[in-house]
C-alpha cells in the first residue's frame, strides 16, 4: 500500500512556519513588507491615507465590569431634583499635589542624528511618559474612591451608600504620531493661540498644557461665546485674567445663522463669520504680542555688547490693516501638510519671511471653524465629529502672516470621561458608557425638562407591542417615583418612536447618542460659571434647578433645544440621525455606530426621518441598509 501523501496546504503551512522561525533567529533576512491594499478594487493605499491612519487617536478601553455596573446603576440611582445651585460652578479637582500630569516633550536632537535615531529616542521618552501618566491616573482614581469623591458633588458618598455611580478613568492621547504634530506646530510657531470652549475653559486649558506652553507667547481664545452667553463669557474672561495675568484673553464667534429657506426644510444653517468687534480684538492681541517680541529681553538690555548684536527672531514689518480686512481668493491658501516641504524661516542672520501663528486645542473646540471665520469662506474642513483634522496644515492669512492649524488632541487632565464626553472632546460613536454619561449630564442639567419628556408609564412592560389593559401604572405612582438616567433615555426614545428591531423595546442607546450629540454640539445650550463665581438664588422659577442649562433668553443666538423636536416629536433630529439606529440592545454593543457614515451625514446636513409610530425605526434600518449598499456599489 503506497504511503499517504500529506495535503499541500499542510506542507505550505509547515514551510511558512519554518521560514518565520528562521527569520526570528536571524538566519534569514525578513521579507519586504507588501504595500497595504485598499478596501476597493485592490488598489494600494496612498501615502496620504497611510499617514492619516497613523494619526488616528488612541485611548484606553473601559472594562466590561464597569460598563455593566454603570448600566445597572443608571436604572436604579435617582437623579438629584431640584439641582443644587452649586452645580452651576465648574467643579474643582481635588487631588494630591504630588500627582501632576504633564504633556510629553520632544527630546533634544542633533543634526548629525539619523531619522531612525531621532524617532527611537522620541518613542523611548514617550513610553516612559505614558507609564508615568498611567500610574498617576490610577492613583488619582484610588484617591477618589478612598475619599468618597467617586460620585457627583452633593450626593451620598460610597461609604454611606452601597449604590453609587463609580468614577471612570480619564482619557488622553496615547498616539505618539499625534503628539508629534503638536511638537512641530509649537516649534515653528512664534505666537500660539490656545482655543478654549467658553462653556468649560478650564477643561481645555489644564495645568499640563499651561506648563508645556510656559515659555511660549500664548493668547487664550474663548470660542462658542454665542452658546455660553455674554455673561458667562465675561465671567470666564475675568477669571482667566486673574489666574493668568501675563496672558491675553479674547472672545470669538465663528458662525452666523443663515436665513432659513425652503431648501433647508426649517433646519438652522450657519456660515463662517467673525464679527468685526471680535476680529479687531483678536488682531490687536496678536499685534501686541508681536510688538513685545521686537523688544529685547532684560538680560540683553543690561549688556550693551549683546544689545548691539541682538536681532529679533520675528518679522519686523507687518501690514496689520491688511490683516484686519483680509479677504479674497488667495486668503487661506494651503501651503502645508504632512508631505509638504518645510518653509524657509531664515537663518540666524536673516529675518523670517512670515509671522507664524499656531492654533492648538483639544478636539471640537473650534480651531478649523475659527480659520474659516477669519477667511470668510470654507477653506478648512470643519466637522461636528471631534478629531476631524488629522495633520497640521499651514495657510496664509496675508503675505506677511501664516496660520498653522494643529490637530486636536486630548490633553492629560484629572477630569472623568463623562465630563470629556459632555464637552464634545471624545467622538460619541466611540463612547461605550452611554448610561453613565447620561447620568452625569442629568446631574448637571434637567434633561427631562429641556426636552419636555413625559415619564415612562410602566417599567414592567417588556414589549410595547403587547400592552394590555391594566398593565400601566397609575399617574400618582409615576409622579412619586424620581427620575433615573435610564428613564430619561426611555422617555426620549418614546418621544421619537425609536424601538429596537427585534424586541420592540425603546432604543435607549440611540436616544443616548442623540442626547449626547445635542449637548456636545451646542443644540442644547449649557455653560459652567467659574469656580470663584458667587452663586445667588435664582430669581426666576424656570431658572431654579436649571444647573448649567442656559435658556434661550440668557444667550443671544444660543438655542436651548431643537425647535423641530418640540413641534414634531416623532421626527428624528440631527443627533439621532447621525447616531443611526441600533439593533436589540442585548446584541449590539453601545457606541457601535459607523463613524464614517456619521461624518458624511454631518457634512451633507441630511437627517434620516423616522416614520411615525412605534415601528418607525424598522423603516429607518431599511433606509440605512439601502444607502450603504448604494455606497458600496458606487465605490
Amino acid at each position: 500500500m503506497p504511503p499517504r501523501r500529506k495535503p499541500a496546504s499542510s506542507t505550505k503551512k509547515k514551510a511558512a512556519t519554518k521560514l518565520k522561525r528562521a527569520v526570528k533567529r536571524g538566519d534569514l533576512p525578513p521579507e519586504p513588507k507588501k504595500p497595504a491594499k485598499s478596501k476597493h478594487r485592490g488598489q494600494p493605499v496612498s501615502d496620504a491615507v497611510q499617514a492619516s491612519r497613523k494619526l488616528q487617536s488612541s485611548f484606553v478601553t473601559l472594562p466590561e465590569k464597569f460598563l455593566e455596573k454603570t448600566k445597572v446603576l443608571a436604572s436604579t440611582l435617582p437623579l438629584t431634583r431640584p439641582l443644587p445651585s452649586q452645580r452651576r460652578l465648574f467643579p474643582s479637582t481635588n487631588f494630591d499635589v504630588d500627582l501632576l500630569l504633564t504633556c510629553p516633550r520632544r527630546p533634544k536632537w542633533r543634526f548629525d542624528m539619523s531619522k531612525i535615531e531621532v524617532e527611537r529616542n522620541e518613542e523611548g521618552v514617550f513610553r516612559k511618559w505614558l507609564a508615568e501618566t498611567d500610574q498617576a491616573v490610577e492613583q488619582w482614581q484610588k484617591g477618589l474612591a478612598e475619599t468618597g469623591q467617586g460620585v457627583e458633588e452633593g450626593q451620598t458618598s460610597s461609604s454611606e451608600s452601597l449604590a453609587a455611580m463609580p468614577r471612570s478613568t480619564t482619557y488622553y492621547e496615547r498616539n505618539i504620531e499625534v503628539w508629534r504634530q503638536l511638537w512641530r506646530v509649537t516649534e515653528i510657531s512664534q505666537i500660539i493661540l490656545v482655543l478654549l470652549d467658553s462653556r468649560a475653559p478650564l477643561l481645555h486649558y489644564p495645568p499640563s498644557l499651561a506648563d508645556y506652553l510656559s515659555e511660549r507667547r500664548v493668547i487664550l481664545v474663548l470660542t462658542k461665546v454665542d452658546i455660553s452667553g455674554p455673561e458667562r463669557a465675561e465671567a470666564w474672561s475675568r477669571y482667566l485674567k486673574v489666574n493668568y495675568p501675563d496672558i491675553r484673553v479674547v472672545q470669538v464667534e465663528s458662525y452666523i445663522e443663515r436665513e432659513v429657506t425652503a431648501v433647508h426644510q426649517g433646519r438652522k444653517q450657519h456660515d463662517p463669520h467673525l464679527p468685526e468687534s471680535f476680529r479687531r480684538r483678536l488682531v490687536e492681541a496678536i499685534q501686541e504680542e508681536h510688538a513685545a517680541m521686537l523688544e529685547p529681553p532684560e538680560k540683553v538690555k543690561a549688556n550693551p555688547a549683546r544689545l548691539e548684536m541682538w536681532k529679533p527672531r520675528v518679522k519686523r514689518d507687518i501690514d496689520w490693516e491688511r490683516v484686519l480686512v483680509a479677504d479674497g481668493e488667495k486668503v487661506g491658501t494651503s501651503v502645508g501638510g504632512p508631505a509638504a516641504p518645510h518653509e524657509d524661516d531664515g537663518t540666524e542672520d536673516e529675518e523670517p519671511k512670515f509671522l507664524t501663528i499656531g492654533l492648538i486645542g483639544q478636539p471640537n473646540v473650534g480651531k478649523s471653524s475659527l480659520l474659516n471665520a477669519l477667511f470668510g469662506a470654507h477653506k478648512v474642513r470643519a466637522s461636528k465629529t471631534p478629531g476631524k483634522t488629522k495633520h497640521f496644515q499651514t495657510l496664509f492669512w496675508t503675505p506677511d502672516v501664516r496660520l498653522v492649524d494643529c490637530p486636536g488632541l486630548v490633553m492629560p487632565n484629572f477630569v472623568p470621561m463623562e465630563m470629556q464626553v459632555l464637552c464634545g472632546i471624545l467622538p460619541i460613536s466611540r463612547v461605550s458608557a452611554i448610561p453613565s454619561c447620561i447620568h452625569h449630564a442629568s446631574e448637571l442639567l434637567p434633561i427631562e425638562k429641556v426636552y419636555n419628556l413625559a415619564k415612562p408609564t410602566n417599567d414592567a412592560v417588556v414589549d410595547k407591542r403587547t400592552w394590555r389593559d391594566g398593565e400601566r401604572a397609575s399617574s400618582s405612582q409615576v409622579k412619586e417615583k424620581p427620575w433615573t438616567a435610564m428613564e430619561v433615555l426611555t422617555a426620549y426614545a418614546d418621544s421619537k418612536g425609536w424601538v429596537t428591531a427585534k424586541a420592540g423595546r425603546p432604543d435607549v442607546h440611540r436616544a443616548g447618542n442623540a442626547i449626547l450629540r445635542g449637548l456636545a454640539e451646542g443644540r442644547v445650550a449649557w455653560a459652567f460659571w467659574p469656580p470663584d463665581f458667587k452663586v445667588e438664588p435664582a430669581s426666576d422659577e424656570d431658572a431654579e434647578g436649571a444647573g448649567i442649562w442656559v435658556p434661550r433668553a440668557e444667550a443671544d443666538g444660543a438655542s436651548s433645544d431643537d425647535e423641530s423636536e418640540e413641534e414634531e416629536p416623532e421626527a428624528a433630529d440631527d443627533g439621532g440621525a447621525e447616531g443611526g439606529p441600533n439593533k436589540d440592545e442585548e446584541e449590539s454593543p453601545e457606541g457601535s455606530q459607523d463613524e464614517s457614515k456619521e461624518e458624511d451625514e454631518e457634512e451633507q446636513g441630511a437627517a434620516i426621518q423616522v416614520g411615525a409610530g412605534r415601528f418607525g425605526a424598522l423603516q429607518d434600518i431599511e433606509d440605512v441598509d439601502t444607502s450603504e449598499n448604494e455606497a458600496e456599489a458606487s465605490s
